[in-house]
């Protein structure tokens, strides 16, 4: 009776963690099930059919990669589940379906399989394709309806100066999702509850997230003339919550180290103040993530704890050795 066995040859240190992807993917979903929700009794029963898109166009993306590619399949890692919510989570309820699609395909082949799949991507899958649709498709990607009227996100109506009392939500609305935006974006007390699970069962280190709201924070604080009720605004308003999260702390794109995660959230916190001051632009999470994730190997370089034993190099014998 012969018995396949399987040898599996890994570098050390030969470390066995009780989290498995699988396991790790299905704690992110559940934290982002509230959201959902939220975004459900907000916007209605088309939010449903949006996310059933994505996230069935990435898993159906995902398994005939893998097929095309003769790889083992690794649709039952759920990570093309989380690519799908996430897209959806980062996309107007309006969105035409068609298009829904091709950024779930975008994701999943482009950014994803064609880099080797899960753990080698070197960008957020569903920030990518959502830049790359927010490019293709402006108009569509930037109309926002709340009980089917056209209405402005609560950044749109900053940028345009407006920021009396009036022509902006309340701060209840802002933590209930009872204003314009992306569907997954809105409901602030969904996804810091979503947050607060994920740290809770050790999923995600809260550095990052707090490293990137505190700079977007204090900037939008001197920004504002130490408005309060303006920073309160930037910190509720668009992607931010929903991108720090759950998207920065995306293990494959973040830096490892403590130090690393600090930099990185400071990085991505400039970055957005920046394009949100600055920019033409109101928002500024997508953009600011996908830079730093670039940056993440210069980060872990400079980062990375030295093995124990590793001799300090002689800077002054090297400079001598090079001007000889």
């Amino acid at each position: 009776m012969s018995v396949n066995k399987k040898l599996t040859v890994s570098a050390s240190p030969h470390v066995r963690s009780p989290h498995t992807a699988t396991g790790i993917m299905l704690d992110v979903i559940i934290a982002l099930i509230p959201a959902l929700i939220a975004a459900i009794v907000i916007f209605g029963t088309q939010v449903l059919l949006v996310t059933i898109v994505c996230v069935g166009t990435a898993v159906l993306s995902e398994y005939l990669c893998r097929k095309v590619m003769k790889r083992h399949q690794t649709i039952g890692d759920l990570s093309a589940v989380v690519t799908g919510l996430l897209l959806a989570f980062n996309l107007p309820v309006s969105i035409p379906l068609w298009i829904a699609a091709i950024g779930s395909i975008i994701a999943i082949v482009v950014v994803k399989q064609m880099f080797g799949g899960i753990g080698q991507n070197f960008v957020n899958p569903a920030l990518a394709a959502r830049i790359i649709l927010l490019v293709s498709f402006p108009a569509k990607m930037t109309t926002w309806t709340l009980d089917g009227v056209t209405t402005a996100t609560p950044l749109a109506s900053l940028k345009s100066g407006a920021v009396d009392k009036t022509a902006l939500p309340s701060m209840v609305d802002m933590l209930i999702g009872q204003h314009g935006g992306c569907l997954g974006e809105v409901c602030s007390a969904a996804l810091i509850l979503g947050g607060i699970y994920l740290i809770v069962r050790k999923v995600i280190s809260p550095a990052i997230p707090l490293s990137y709201i505190g700079t977007v924070a204090v900037l939008m604080l001197i920004a504002g003339k130490f408005s309060l009720e303006f920073t309160a605004y930037q910190l509720l308003s668009g992607g931010l919550l929903i991108g720090a999260i759950f998207m920065a702390t995306d293990y494959t794109t973040s830096p490892v180290s403590f130090k690393g995660k600090i930099i990185f959230g400071i990085g991505c916190g400039l970055i957005t103040a920046a394009i949100r001051i600055f920019g033409g632009y109101p928002e500024g999470v997508s953009f600011s993530i996908i830079i730093m994730n670039i940056l993440v190997p210069h980060i872990e370089r400079l980062t990375t704890a030295k093995p124990f034993g590793t001799p300090k190099k002689d800077k002054k014998a090297e400079k001598e050795a090079a001007k000889a």
